[in-house]
């Protein structure tokens, strides 16, 4: 088993963490939940039957554990709402957590395009973090996401709509991006 996990971790380490780090857009919350996906990947080692890619299957599980993550924070954030009364101003408090340092590196083309990500819904962001910075097939996708893959072509379709309204939008907000 030991082998198998070395394996794993060898092909796949650095694209789990940098989809998971696009996702969670946090480097220590990133490294704990890879963490987490590999003590899941330990524990459903038995049940792993090789219908899909070793890839597609641990993407699968990064998957789930990144949505399970997001569950759990807008379960805290609902108590903390539901504990203050924030009146009409509490739709309007934005979380500002700064993007992860290896973004500050990007140009500012690509800052705009990874900003413009965060307004599109979680599968949107996950079709296209597979598709377009995992370089994985639409088949790979449709397996990681647990999608048929003319629901991964929709998704992909609606998102890079998404994504072009949203960089529109940050154009006009004043975010200039060079021809």
């Amino acid at each position: 088993m030991k082998p198998f996990f070395d394996e794993l971790y060898e092909k796949y380490h650095q694209d789990l963490f940098q989809y998971i780090i696009y996702m969670v857009k946090d480097r220590n919350l990133a490294e704990d939940l890879v963490q987490d996906v590999y003590i899941k990947t330990f524990k459903s080692y038995d049940t792993f039957d090789g219908r899909s890619s070793e890839k597609t299957w641990l993407f699968s599980i990064a998957r789930h554990v990144t949505i399970d993550y997001f569950r759990k924070q807008n379960r805290k954030r609902k108590r903390v709402m539901d504990f203050f009364d924030w009146g009409e101003k509490g739709e309007e408090i934005k979380d500002k957590s700064p993007l992860p340092e290896e973004i500050a590196v990007l140009n500012d083309e690509m800052q705009a395009v990874y900003r413009a990500l965060d307004e599109c819904t979680v599968d949107q962001s996950s079709v296209i973090i597979l598709r377009f910075i995992q370089s994985m097939s639409i088949q790979e996708t449709a397996e990681v996401l647990g999608f048929s893959e003319s629901k991964v072509k929709t998704t992909q379709h609606r998102a890079m709509k998404a994504l072009k309204k949203n960089l529109e939008d940050q154009d006009e907000g004043g975010v200039q991006r060079e021809a």
